[in-house]
């Protein structure tokens, strides 16, 4: 039995996210796999790459062959280089941490501004004054 190392493809239409996955090559993208071993978030920005090394090189050991795709993944982690005894390739790019917003007082934020609002509702004006006309209007 040929063994393939694939993509399995989860998540909605227009959001792809894929399981890197063991199975038969003669079973379906999204079907039964033998073992998942990694994933893989092409629409992240820097995309994200999780790969077990150990499980991949037993797999590559044993004779599993893996698809272009996955290939080409397993090129950017090193494990191909790694399998093959070529040199490594140059680390990842990793996402950098998101920046905390400043706060408003620590901007300069005035202490004096908190407390009521200062215009009055114009509703309640418009009512007061339409209930007095009409009671003038009676009388």
């Amino acid at each position: 039995m040929a063994v393939k190392i694939k993509l399995k493809r989860l998540g909605k239409i227009r959001s792809p996210h894929y399981r890197i996955v063991v199975a038969d090559s003669r079973t379906r993208r999204d079907g039964r796999a033998i073992e998942e071993i990694g994933k893989y978030h092409p629409t992240y920005h820097p995309s994200v790459i999780e790969v077990d090394a150990e499980r991949v090189a037993y797999w590559l050991g044993v004779g599993a062959q893996p698809t272009e795709p996955v290939l080409a993944i397993l090129k950017k982690t090193g494990d191909w280089q790694k399998f093959k005894g070529e040199p490594a390739p140059a680390p990842l790019l990793t996402a950098e941490p998101k920046k905390a917003r400043p706060t408003f007082e620590a901007l300069g934020g005035d202490e004096e501004g908190k407390g009521e609002a200062i215009t009055q509702k114009k509703k309640a004006e418009k009512k007061d004054e339409a209930a007095a006309e009409s009671e003038s209007a009676e009388a």
